[in-house]
């Protein structure tokens, strides 16, 4: 049974410009449910877009997934007025519907997690027409008519005592190919729900809504952490290694100053079995040759979406994100930052860095500030 996944993206929004590119927690908005697709049983995912921008970064930043393909989105089908079937229906006739079960992901839902999308999977395969993601609300509704509708008001129910409702959150539908074909519809014929937890039920369509959502997302990754060993320490360069300055000439990159003390901080880590890797957004030949002299093998460059690729490595490495350290300094590194197990911030981190960090350091990047962390990893696992 091939399985596709879809995620439909415009560039135009008219209540947040750029919504579906613009960084949530350090990562664009589209990546978080892009991510999990790839985690996902999908076969195939699709981004369908009219933005050229994000079809670059896709080919450039997710080539360690074969799953991916990036699709430029006819004009008619991303206009104000078309629909997201007209999309659906003009990309699955541009492939002759070549595929068993098409899955429609809303790219604004940073709440959507692997498990969602194969739980939409398991009731086409349990032998649904459709599946679709729901949310349970506890909230008593009424029409403009004065009329309760999911409750006696006369005998007010207690909220564990209250069924409830069951309302899309618009994060995934699930479709066979033949349902697809004779409603033209993303669900049709026999069609069951699947809950989500209530958090996915925000939408994203002011500014408020984006901190909203942007503060529950941090929060949520954070609820994720347990106290567990030190296996990995992770860093970023610019602003971690260095002081974030470096020389140019008009040949290009010339230097960047890096404390030896920090070299000698990861090398004692090291003869106590914590690996130790860098992750940055710069492609960097001195980056890459500073590496070399200090021994570290897994070198990660040019990297946009730290997090992704951070899950990556830990899926294929059997390794568990709890048990990873990160040091970081700006917003590329939120992400990983609120999820591993211990994350730290330079003294001269930026400020949205140090709110979220679980240490911020005394020294100042690019003088001793990784040295500082390692000291501190050193002790704390003296404790297992």
């Amino acid at each position: 049974m091939k399985a596709v996944g879809f995620i439909p993206l415009r560039k135009g929004s008219k209540g947040i410009p750029g919504k579906n590119k613009r960084k949530m927690l350090g990562r664009p908005l589209y990546c978080w449910v892009l991510t999990e697709a790839i985690f996902s049983k999908l076969d195939e995912i699709i981004v369908f877009t009219d933005d050229t921008e994000v079809i670059e970064f896709i080919e450039n930043q997710f080539k360690w997934s074969s799953k991916v393909k990036a699709v430029l989105r006819p004009e008619n089908t991303a206009n104000d007025t078309a629909s997201t079937e007209i999309a659906m229906l003009d990309y699955c006739e541009s492939v002759d519907y070549d595929f068993d079960v098409f899955c429609l992901l809303q790219a604004t839902s940073p709440f959507t997690k692997a498990e969602h999308i194969n739980e939409g999977l398991l009731k086409i395969e349990e032998g649904a027409d459709s599946s679709l993601s729901v949310v349970k609300t506890h909230r008593f509704i009424w029409n403009n008519n004065g009329e309760s509708i999911n409750y006696d008001y006369k005998n007010r129910p207690r909220r564990q005592d209250f069924e409830g409702l069951l309302v899309e959150n618009g994060a995934v539908y699930c479709t066979t190919k033949k349902a697809l074909q004779t409603s033209q519809n993303r669900i049709s014929g026999s069609i069951v729900p699947f809950e989500m937890p209530e958090i996915s039920y925000t939408e994203i369509d002011s500014e408020a809504d984006w901190n909203i959502v942007e503060n529950l997302l941090a929060t949520n990754l954070q609820q994720q952490k347990k106290n567990t060993k030190i296996t990995h320490l992770v860093l970023d360069v610019d602003g971690v290694f260095t002081d974030g300055k470096v020389l140019f000439s008009e040949n290009g990159e010339l230097a960047k100053s890096f404390d030896m003390r920090d070299g000698m901080g990861l090398e004692i880590l090291r003869q106590f079995g914590v690996k130790v890797m860098v992750m940055t957004s710069e492609n960097s030949a001195l980056v890459a040759a500073r590496m070399k002299k200090l021994k570290i093998d897994t070198v990660f460059l040019g990297a946009k979406d730290k997090f992704g690729l951070l899950q990556d490595y830990c899926l294929k490495n059997d390794v568990e994100m709890n048990s990873l350290a990160y040091v970081g300094d700006d917003v590329n590194d939120m992400a990983n930052m609120c999820r591993v197990g211990w994350s730290f911030a330079p003294a001269n981190a930026m400020d949205e860095i140090k709110r979220i960090a679980d240490i911020n350091l005394a020294k100042k990047s690019g003088e001793g500030a990784i040295r500082k962390a390692a000291q501190f990893i050193k002790k704390y696992n003296t404790r297992f």
